[in-house]
């Protein structure tokens, strides 16, 4: 199945919460009770495990905008990784540089930052990046590429990355448009959205 492109706020609603894929929050939240569908408020999945684990697992999936093959391989790679295999997933999937851009504040919704990585919005410690799922490593220093400055899309950039709420392992600099990856992702930032232990079992189960 390809990416989901059909509206985003019907997802929100199907998991009652907010993952991020539309600008407008309060709007999104407003309507996080009421269930998609004719009869949404009476349908309601079943509270079997693998009912439970499945919607943690296609929360993060539409979180971060991913393909059941790009997900599974990040689990998978997880898995193999030393630690506990639910925060290096959540480590994985934060680096992305698509969610980087999102996180530092160059965009509004991670779709939009996956759009501008492709059209070369962006360079990594110098060097153009285009790849949204390329993997950010401590030390990488992430700026708006010089012939990019001028778009439109940047306006009042310096106001918005000010503004911005970062997590503790990145750090922006308005002015020069520039961030940097100064740890690797902490469990703490984590947004609480699904549960990724559930997702884990899902995959070991299979």
């Amino acid at each position: 199945m390809g990416r989901y492109i059909g509206p985003k706020n019907k997802i929100a609603r199907r998991f009652g919460v907010n993952l991020g894929l539309k600008t407008n929050a309060a709007k999104v939240a407003k309507r996080l009770s009421q269930r998609p569908g004719m009869h949404g408020q009476a349908r309601r999945r079943g509270s079997s495990t693998y009912g439970k684990q499945l919607d943690e697992k296609q929360k993060a999936k539409f979180m971060y905008g991913l393909r059941e093959r790009q997900f599974s391989k990040y689990v998978k790679e997880a898995g193999r990784m030393q630690g506990d295999s639910g925060v290096n997933l959540q480590g994985l999937l934060e680096r992305r540089f698509d969610n980087v851009i999102y996180r530092l504040g160059f965009a509004v919704t991670r779709a939009q930052a996956r759009q501008m990585v492709g059209h070369n919005m962006f360079t990594v410690n110098g060097k153009k990046m285009n790849i949204p799922s390329y993997l950010v490593e401590v030390g990488d220093v992430i700026a708006v590429k010089a012939t990019k400055t001028k778009k439109k899309i940047f306006d009042n950039i310096e106001e918005r990355l000010a503004s911005a709420a970062l997590p503790s392992w990145i750090t922006i600099d308005p002015s020069k448009q520039e961030g940097k990856v100064v740890s690797m992702p902490l469990e703490a930032d984590y947004d609480k959205v699904f549960d990724v232990k559930l997702i884990i079992e899902y995959y070991s189960s299979r």
